[in-house]
C-alpha cells in the first residue's frame, strides 16, 4: 500500500465510501458467510457469535447496528430476539447488498444510508442496544464526535457495545520481516493514513469484481482517547476488556488460527492486544 495525504474531510469521506462500494460487491462474490446464514434460519455469524452471551436476551429490545456493511451481524442481532433492528452504513452498495441478504434471511431490518456521524439525525427514536464491531474505529476521524452520536442513540438505561482491533495492534506496521515494530501513529492525528489498496481483508473469489477506487483513508484511536470519549459522552463503562486474538491475519507468517476464537500471534502471543471489547450503559 502506498501512504498519500490529504486535507479535506469531504474528500476523505467520499473516498471511503466509493472504496467501500467496491469491497461490498467483493465480499458479497466471495461468500462472506452469507450462504450458511440463508440456508440456516438459525446461524449466527462468526463475527458475531463470541458476544451472543455478553448480548444476551434482546427479545423486544430496539437495536441499531452502526456501521453495518452487508448487515450479516444485523441478521445475526435480528436472530437473537430484537423487536426493531436498523442498520447504518456509508455505503449505498453495502446496504444494497444487506437489505437483498435480509430478505433472503426473512430478516425485518431497517437500513439506513447514511454516515455514522449523521445516524442521530438520520433515524427516529432511541434504542436498548447500539452495537459496532469490527473494524470500524479506524475509518473515523474524530472519535469525541463519534461517541456524542453513540450516546445520543443509547435509551436511558439502555446499553453500548463495541468489539474492534486494538489500536497497539493497528500501530503496529506492515513489514514484519524483523519482527513486530511500531510504525504507525497510535493516537489520533488531524490527517488520516490514505493508502491506495487493491485488496480488501478476505481473500477475494476469482470471479469477484476488482477494488476500482482503490484510495482509502484511516486513522487510529488510542484506548484512552475512546474510553474518555464515552464517559465524556455521558456513558458508563461497565466493561473493558482486551484479547490477543483477531478476526484477521495481516501477518500470516506470524500468526495462527486458534480454536475458533481468531487468530493470534505464534509466539508469545501475550506480547500483544489484538482486540478489545467495551460494554458501556447510559444512566436512567
Amino acid at each position: 500500500m502506498t501512504p498519500h495525504t490529504s486535507p479535506d474531510s469531504t474528500t476523505w469521506f467520499e473516498d471511503n465510501r466509493k472504496n467501500w462500494d467496491d469491497r461490498a460487491a467483493v465480499h458479497r462474490a466471495s461468500g462472506y458467510g452469507i450462504p450458511e446464514l440463508i440456508e440456516d434460519s438459525e446461524a449466527i455469524p462468526s463475527t458475531l457469535a463470541p458476544d451472543v452471551d455478553r448480548l444476551g436476551d434482546l427479545r423486544g429490545a430496539a437495536v441499531i447496528h452502526l456501521q453495518c456493511h452487508l448487515g450479516t451481524d444485523t441478521v445475526g442481532l435480528s436472530r437473537l430476539g430484537a423487536s426493531r433492528v436498523v442498520g447504518v452504513d456509508l455505503s449505498g452498495a453495502s446496504i444494497a447488498h444487506a437489505r437483498e441478504i435480509a430478505e433472503a434471511c426473512a430478516a425485518d431490518i431497517e437500513y439506513v444510508e447514511a454516515n455514522v456521524y449523521d445516524a442521530r439525525s438520520a433515524v427516529e427514536g432511541s434504542f436498548d442496544l447500539v452495537y459496532t464491531s469490527i473494524g470500524v474505529l479506524c475509518w473515523l476521524p474524530d472519535i469525541d464526535a463519534w461517541a456524542r452520536v453513540v450516546a445520543s442513540l443509547v435509551s436511558p438505561g439502555g446499553r453500548f457495545f463495541i468489539r474492534d482491533d486494538h489500536p497497539m495492534f493497528m500501530a503496529v506496521g506492515e513489514d514484519v520481516s524483523d519482527g513486530l515494530r511500531i510504525d504507525q501513529p497510535y493516537f489520533q492525528l488531524v490527517s488520516p493514513l490514505t493508502w491506495e489498496d487493491e485488496d480488501s481483508y478476505i481473500e477475494a473469489a476469482a470471479e469477484a469484481p476488482k477494488i476500482v477506487h482503490t484510495r482509502n483513508h484511516q486513522w487510529n484511536h488510542s484506548l484512552g482517547e475512546i474510553v474518555t470519549a464515552l464517559v465524556s459522552a455521558g456513558l458508563v463503562i461497565d466493561v473493558l476488556e482486551e484479547v490477543p486474538y483477531s478476526a484477521w491475519a495481516p501477518w500470516p507468517e506470524l500468526m495462527v488460527e486458534d480454536e475458533g476464537r481468531g487468530y493470534r500471534l505464534r509466539d508469545r502471543p501475550e506480547r500483544l492486544p489484538l482486540q478489545f471489547v467495551i460494554e458501556a450503559h447510559r444512566p436512567e
